[in-house]
């Protein structure tokens, strides 16, 4: 491949991925290297939840990137001709009566009923409350990387192999995830890993259930997705004997007891700082797109076209999307 005098775009995950088709609708000139192994982005669970945490908080920013995912996931679906967003309400359960009472006092604050929907949800046995949001759903990741990289392969501007990083690149752009940071591409980081379950059961698909700790969603067909653990240690995507019993534990309260186990898979969260996504440059000059964490398929579109109009443009972001080459070795 001949890589002068294009910008080189390092990953094929999401980052990487919208990304690369922002410059292409922008005509910029682009070549793509990607390990093939897989990554986060290729066995996340695409969910997109308005309101999130045990704080029951509106995520970061939702106002202004959810109608430019759902819109971006929608269009991409049209392209492809494969459905690749699927909405479905989120009933949100709360396993005690004081979870119960920090969810619905903030019923009324502005920033939480644009969310709400016009009727409560049924609340399931063992849970003490729910509601129901509207706004929810979730991305088939790992069919839009896979689309997106045949078409990548049809239009010649992807390599599988690794990063030559002994080799400098005027135009570089690191779309890593958890490999690059846990390499320590950006100092101090926030990874986690985590593992899901997909699952064969007789349960309703008309909801994303969230509670006891995880979240399942029906992916159709009397299946479904079912996570997640948080392990800050043993960083691999290696899955093990104990997520599954911790999943197998939420499964039961989310779902019930009756369950057929199909796939187990693990991956790495790519989190820094305040557990937001970062733009810029790092101490060597190379672009970074990085940080999306759990919540890559809402905030990778719109990072997305922001990092384009910086570098094509000129047009730099608010400092909240900027990675301060300050933060490095903080």
């Amino acid at each position: 491949m001949n890589e002068s005098g294009h910008w080189l775009i390092a990953g094929q995950g999401l980052a990487g991925t919208c990304l690369a088709l922002e410059f292409l609708d922008r005509k910029i000139p682009f070549q793509i290297i990607d390990s093939g192994r897989g990554g986060s982005s290729r066995v996340a669970a695409g969910l997109i939840n308005p309101i999130t945490g045990k704080n029951f908080e509106p995520s970061w920013l939702i106002q202004d990137f959810h109608p430019t995912a759902v819109a971006f996931f929608e269009h991409m679906g049209k392209t492809f001709g494969e459905r690749i967003w699927h909405p479905l309400p989120v009933m949100r359960l709360a396993s005690s009566e004081k979870e119960w009472a920090k969810i619905s006092n903030k019923f009324d604050l502005p920033q939480t009923r644009r969310w709400l929907h016009e009727s409560q949800a049924a609340t399931p046995d063992g849970f003490c409350g729910s509601v129901t949001l509207e706004g929810g759903g979730w991305v088939d990741t790992a069919r839009f990387l896979s689309l997106t990289r045949d078409y990548f392969e049809r239009l010649g501007i992807i390599e599988t192999r690794q990063l030559d990083t002994t080799t400098a690149h005027p135009q570089r752009i690191l779309c890593q995830g958890a490999q690059g940071l846990i390499q320590d591409q950006l100092g101090k980081h926030r990874c986690a890993k985590g593992e899901i379950l997909t699952l064969e059961a007789e349960w309703q698909e008309t909801h994303i259930r969230i509670g006891a700790g995880g979240w399942l969603i029906p992916i159709g067909q009397g299946r479904f997705r079912v996570g997640s653990t948080y392990e800050w240690k043993d960083l691999d995507e290696i899955p093990t004997d104990h997520g599954i019993t911790r999943i197998s534990e939420i499964t039961a309260k989310l779902g019930g007891p009756s369950f057929k186990i199909i796939d187990h898979v693990a991956g790495v969260r790519p989190i820094l700082r305040r557990s937001q996504p970062l733009i810029g440059k790092n101490t060597a000059g190379d672009w970074i797109f990085n940080a999306l964490g759990s919540k890559g398929t809402l905030y990778a579109p719109k990072m997305a076209t922001m990092l384009t109009d910086w570098i094509s443009n000129g047009k730099e972001p608010d400092s909240d999307f900027i990675l301060e080459t300050s933060e490095l070795n903080s």
